[in-house]
């Protein structure tokens, strides 16, 4: 899948993050849908994979620029973002949508027992400590960047499963 680029007008582009935030999804995703049910053209699971898969490492990347310019509280939530949107790639290729972080939560617990890997939790955790850092500012910065790298582990271990 090719991935591209979309210039909206800012009154435009400020609805969509506001939208995308109440329903806790990516403006990509909320587009994505969007288009969809516009065009009545649904979504394949494969298609749904890949966007989260780029999405997630375009976050992680993300979260490296902005570590690397001292912005934690940034590099934390695109930490985050890149977590939680590798947990959507796998359930996207289970044929599940998560819509809420219960839901991420759950998923992730599900995936630990079914792999056995007990550190999946621990890495998650990391992952989602991150994303309280982004509202609260509170970790020190060498946390940030072990999280982050915890993520970045968390991340590996889920693309065993795609």
């Amino acid at each position: 899948m090719e991935m591209s680029s979309l210039t909206l007008p800012e009154k435009i582009k400020k609805r969509l993050e506001e939208e995308s935030k109440k329903l806790g999804v990516s403006n990509e995703e909320l587009l994505l849908e969007a288009l969809s049910m516009l065009f009545k053209e649904p979504i394949d699971p494969e298609s749904k994979v890949e966007i989260h898969s780029f999405l997630s490492e375009k976050y992680m990347k993300e979260a490296e620029e902005f570590l690397n310019k001292g912005d934690y509280a940034q590099a934390s939530e695109k930490a985050w973002g890149a977590a939680s949107q590798m947990v959507k790639a796998i359930a996207s290729k289970r044929g599940k949508e998560l819509r809420s972080h219960r839901e991420l939560h759950e998923f992730v617990a599900n995936l630990r027992k079914e792999t056995n890997d007990f550190e999946l939790s621990t890495l998650w955790s990391s992952a989602t400590s991150l994303h309280q850092n982004f509202y609260e500012n509170w970790l020190p910065k060498e946390t940030v960047k072990d999280w982050i790298e915890n993520v970045r582990r968390f991340i590996e271990k889920l693309k065993i499963l795609l």
